[in-house]
């Protein structure tokens, strides 16, 4: 008896690395991470291939960009996805890569290109037009999980925390979530672990965070956290699915909270805009371990949110006193001191963070920023250099690249300048 042809698309054929596309007529659907959709057409043009706009039955390649997935506004694959399927499950040659694929393909990849990079919070704030405490909400939800963490700054994945963001945009926007199961599906080998990214959306769809009860407790599924159980089931709770899921119970209704507990508490009611809740549940968290660097973090942030600049100033010192190496903070108090007009305690503050991390983007580009707008342009630009190492991608990477060309016009409009004879004297 013969085997079944699998009913997902195939993404898994043998690649054969080469230079070029000789021949290839390539499409791209869905945003990519790496370039614009006019780069990776040059791109192909340069390698032999032709691009086309839409997919074809003349297609013979479908890039699918991995800034997120080619999921429509209902939940269902994109309509150049749906008929690339259609026609290679009738036996079109027709070779469907990720965006990561195409670019080792073409002898690309590695870890110089922005699609394989990891990202700070910062930056993904700029690439994804996301607010960072929405990053750190997912977060600490086990939404998305750090690819590597450098002296407590999280480094993500683009393509995870993307794609977190498509799901939260589907979610909110009420498309049904056996619709967009469904849609992930379809799109198997190319989301990468659908199980994974089912977890995902169990968690957008049921709200901020999903408890369950078993034996021992209160457990968040994906991270494995326990949380205190404040209330006793009833009689029927007893008896009911230990699958059941719950709210957190509210702060001042929890008076005899751990430290831990009242971070986190101080965590969730910043993330729902309660921020002056969120400064006393903090402060109760610190009351019992005042030296916490990252709940003297999070105390900043609160503080900062409601309007205390300065107070925001000294707990991310306080955060650094308790560990010094915190990159993180010190980077935000150069923020701080700069917004407040203090030029040198802000400069002293990015220099350390450098001088800890000396790879970090985000002070590489803060520096930069604040020694050209101190005129001191010659000294900012191996900092803008060293951000577009990281960063290629993105309204940052484009004002590095902008303040760059700025910089070169200039030195050859000096160098015009000075090189011009003067006129002869009549």
């Amino acid at each position: 008896m013969t085997d079944e042809p699998s009913s997902d698309m195939s993404t898994n054929t043998e690649l054969t690395c080469s230079p070029c596309l000789q021949g290839e007529r390539v499409s791209f659907t869905g945003k990519l991470a790496s370039m614009t959709h006019r780069q990776a057409g040059e791109l192909v043009a340069r390698h032999g291939g032709a691009a086309t706009d839409h997919v074809s039955r003349q297609t013979t390649m479908l890039v699918v960009g991995e800034e997120g997935w080619p999921l429509e506004a209902d939940g269902q694959p994109a309509a150049d996805f749906q008929k690339a399927a259609e026609w290679q499950a009738e036996g079109a040659e027709l070779r469907v890569l990720n965006e990561s694929d195409w670019l080792r393909l073409l002898e690309l990849g590695g870890d110089q290109q922005p699609a394989r990079n990891d990202y700070t919070p910062a930056m993904l704030s700029q690439l994804l037009d996301l607010p960072v405490s929405v990053i750190r909400r997912w977060e600490r939800m086990g939404l998305i999980r750090p690819a590597r963490k450098v002296y407590r700054l999280p480094y993500f994945d683009l393509r995870e925390v993307a794609g977190v963001r498509k799901l939260a945009e589907l979610v909110s926007s009420g498309v049904p979530r056996a619709r967009i199961e469904s849609g992930l599906h379809a799109l198997s080998g190319i989301v990468g672990d659908v199980d994974r990214t089912i977890v995902q959306l169990d968690l957008l769809a049921h709200g901020s965070r999903v408890l369950f009860r078993d034996s021992h407790g209160l457990l968040e599924p994906v991270t494995g956290q326990r949380f205190i159980d404040f209330d006793e089931p009833t009689t029927a709770d007893s008896q009911a699915d230990d699958h059941e899921t719950l709210a957190i119970p509210d702060h001042a209704e929890s008076p005899d909270l751990t430290a831990a507990e009242w971070m986190d508490e101080g965590c969730r009611l910043l993330d729902e805009g309660q921020t002056q809740e969120a400064v006393e549940a903090l402060r109760m968290s610190l009351m019992q371990d005042g030296t916490s660097p990252v709940g003297n973090f999070h105390l900043a942030e609160a503080l900062y949110r409601v309007g205390n600049s300065q107070g925001a100033i000294e707990r991310y010192y306080a955060a650094i006193e308790g560990d010094h190496e915190y990159v993180e903070a010190w980077t935000q108090v150069g923020c701080l001191h700069e917004e407040l007009d203090e030029v040198a305690s802000a400069m002293d503050a990015f220099q350390i963070a450098l001088k800890v991390h000396p790879e970090y983007p985000d002070a590489h580009l803060h520096l930069a920023e604040l020694l050209h707008r101190t005129d001191r342009s010659d000294e900012a630009v191996p900092h803008w250099q060293a951000f577009l190492r990281f960063d290629q991608h993105g309204p940052w990477a484009d004002r590095a690249r902008q303040q760059l060309a700025d910089m070169e016009t200039a030195t050859e409009t000096s160098a015009e300048s000075s090189s011009t004879p003067d006129s002869p004297a009549e």
